[in-house]
Formats: structure tokens, sequence, C-alpha cells
């Protein structure tokens, strides 16, 4: 039986990218989405067999349980987890709704969180495991206009070093992957132009790139309790 990997948010952007990348390593993807029509066909576009499509809010405490708890049933044991899903409101805090604040929080932040601790029942039991939560250079710096989900990713940082010192004596991994200006959704309204006067390296980021990274840190057996940053040098200029 293949390696399972849960990535959550795996239907589009740097999470699609990780599904594809871990189902070409030989690894069995479980592709979690709120859409469930988007999950569908990024499985069907996924190398190999016996992957499967799960809609899911992360941001919704029961939907994760009962979705963690079909994919055990389903696909046995969750040796690895990719938080990759997560949304931006991005405004000036004075300007920022407070329904925004809850949903970029609860969905990049607490839904890493109810993920996680559903997906540890099974590292638990196995006695080993993996879990890279995407973050963001934004988190590890701050930018103006992006407060709220700013915090969200900072937070967790803060989030992903607890997590690894609790369980790290059942030989399980935590770490965070901090990307800068990838060519996702979220950085369709930015210019190739504008962004590269930003970063040393000159261009925005592949989500391609971003999953190479991922994979290094779902397979090194000696990293935890870091935060990688995968921006193009974004961070010296910032």
């Amino acid at each position: 039986m293949s390696r399972l990997c849960v990535v959550c948010g795996g239907s589009k952007g740097i999470g699609r990218a990780v599904s594809r990348l871990l189902a070409e390593k030989g690894f069995r993807v479980a592709v979690l989405s709120r859409n469930q029509d988007a999950a569908r066909a990024t499985v069907t576009s996924l190398k190999g067999v016996d992957h499967l499509a799960f809609s899911c809010d992360v941001s919704q405490e029961q939907e994760v349980q009962k979705t963690f708890e079909n994919i055990q049933k389903t696909c046995g044991n969750i040796s690895y987890l990719v938080n990759a899903a997560g949304i931006n409101k991005d405004s000036l805090l004075l300007r920022a709704r407070p329904e925004d604040m809850v949903s970029v929080l609860h969905t990049n932040l607490l839904g890493s969180m109810l993920t996680s601790r559903a997906a540890l029942r099974s590292m638990l039991r196995a006695r080993g495991g993996a879990i890279v939560n995407i973050g963001s250079v934004v988190g590890l710096k701050g930018n103006s206009g992006q407060c709220v989900y700013s915090a969200s990713k900072a937070g967790l940082e803060g989030f992903t070093r607890s997590l690894a010192k609790e369980v790290a004596s059942r030989n399980i991994r935590v770490n965070l992957l901090a990307p800068g200006f990838i060519h996702t959704d979220m950085t369709a309204g930015l210019s190739e132009e504008e962004g590269a006067r930003s970063i040393p390296l000159g261009r925005l980021g592949e989500p391609e790139e971003v999953a190479q990274a991922v994979l290094f840190l779902l397979l090194s057996p000696y990293v935890t309790g870091q935060v990688l940053a995968v921006d193009g040098g974004l961070q010296l200029a910032m």
C-alpha cells in the first residue's frame, strides 16, 4: 500500500501542485477541498490510481472530524498531512470587517489545528508521520494591508513549533513552509514586473517549486519544528 498523504486545499494552487508531485512519487493522495468537483478533477489528473477526493471545509470542526474518519475507514492510516488550505481578504485593519477577520483566522489557522489534530490520531497509533503547514513570508515579516492574513500565518509558526515539541517523542515531525510571491490565484492581481522588482531572484515562484520543498520536509527524517522560506530571497528585501 502506498504511503497516504492528506492534502488540504489540494485542488488548486500550491495544494494541487503538491498533490501532483506526491502522486508522481508514489504516494497515495487524499485531496480535500470545499469544492467537491474541483477535488475530483484534481484526482482525475493525478498519476497512478487509488487517489481519493473529499469535500471538507477545514474551518468546521465536525466536517473535519467526519472527513478524517471517512479517510481512515476508506484508505487506512494517514502517514502525512499537508495543510495548504488558505484564504485572504486583504484590507487595511481600519477597514477590515470582523466577519472577514474571523473567516481568515478560522480557515488559515484554526483549520490547520483541526486537521492536524484529526490526522495525529492515526500517526500516533503508527508512531510516525509528518505534517507540513503552508504559511507565508508575510507571516514572518508582515505587510501593510495584510494584518489579518499575516496574523493567521504568523500564528501557524507558533503552532508548528509547539506541536513539533509535543509529538517528537512519537517520531512525528511538524514543519512550516513559508512561500513568497507564487503564481496562484492569491497573486493574480500582482503583475510579473511588479513582483520581480521586489524579489532578488527577479521573478515570481511556481507552485511546483513550492511542492518540491514540501516533499523535502515530508521525507526528511531529522527535520522538525523548522520554518523554510521559499521566496526567491524576498525576505532579504522586506
